[in-house]
């Protein structure tokens, strides 16, 4: 292979965004040690908000991660997020999770509240976090 193939070859394998898994994470003291991943489309989807325990769910989307986690977790992307929000509050049906800007403000959240549950990259994972379930993006 000519030296410029690999020069490029290198530089989109460089250049290619590197996906790790998402972890739904709760505070380690809730008595919830798992979902599967059915419940944790209903809990973010508003379709069901209680937790395993029957405890009342609060989940909790992270701006930064949120395009990528409901891709991993429904294989939708934002639009059409946003397009079944929209329809799902006007009807009054449900409300969508509340909204976070940043990491700290989730884990903020989190620890504070045994019945919060969000979502993190797993490199990014904070102490006094319980993983639910980890969802694998695809590539």
């Amino acid at each position: 292979m000519p030296l410029t193939c690999l020069a490029t070859v290198a530089v989109l394998i460089i250049s290619t965004p590197v996906r790790a898994d998402i972890a739904i994470v709760i505070n380690e003291a809730s008595p919830v040690h798992q979902i599967n991943h059915g419940e944790a489309v209903n809990i973010f989807m508003g379709r069901y908000r209680r937790l395993p325990d029957n405890s009342v769910a609060l989940p909790i989307d992270q701006g930064p991660l949120k395009a990528r986690f409901y891709k991993a977790l429904v294989k939708k992307d934002m639009a059409e997020i946003n397009s079944y929000w929209a329809r799902l509050v006007f009807s009054g049906r449900a409300s969508p999770p509340q909204q976070t800007d940043t990491l700290k403000d989730l884990v903020d959240i989190v620890t504070h509240n045994n019945n919060a549950l969000g979502y993190v990259d797993v490199a990014e994972m904070p102490p006094n976090m319980r993983v639910l379930l980890t969802i694998s993006e695809s590539p």
